[in-house]
């Protein structure tokens, strides 16, 4: 296996862990939240979609699916505390995105060489992830940051452990 064989095995690791999450979730149950102050499942998603595009845009410029509209805002921190099923998309839009999101970001996975992994990553990330290498990890993984919060909800609405 070479460097971008490990980030794509990741980022299907990381989808086999949300589908299995997330797979037997009716749309409602997607607006629970797993306690007072926390997010609930639709706004995770959508903000894992937007965020995770705009760092792909930040280091593949333009290699990101266009979002539908009003997307950004009804998943930006500003409204996490909504529970407006209207502002937010169905499990199956969000999975089309997820899957179009990991196209684009697979693409340019293979565009990328392993000297390219180890140059500098943009400005704003570079404390945290200062090669564009940690860049790309980062957006294989990402979602498993917000995957543990999604089992309260699943055992608050008595789904099966699936992992």
């Amino acid at each position: 296996m070479n460097s971008r064989d490990i980030l794509k095995s990741t980022l299907g690791i990381t989808n086999m862990v949300i589908n299995s999450y997330i797979g037997d979730m009716s749309d409602s149950d997607l607006l629970k939240r797993p306690g007072v102050g926390c997010n609930h499942i639709a706004w995770q998603l959508g903000h894992l979609i937007k965020s995770n595009c705009d760092i792909l845009n930040q280091i593949a410029p333009g290699s990101s699916p266009a979002l539908p509209a009003n997307f950004a805002e009804n998943h930006a921190k500003s409204n996490n505390s909504s529970d407006d099923a209207s502002q937010f998309c169905g499990k199956n839009e969000y999975l089309d995105l997820m899957k179009k999101l990991d196209a684009a970001l697979i693409a340019s996975i293979d565009k990328t060489s392993d000297a390219d992994l180890e140059q500098p990553s943009p400005e704003s990330f570079r404390s945290w992830c200062p090669k564009l290498g940690d860049m790309y990890v980062l957006l294989v993984t990402h979602s498993l940051m917000h995957a543990g919060q999604w089992v309260p909800v699943r055992r608050m609405l008595d789904k099966p452990v699936v992992i």
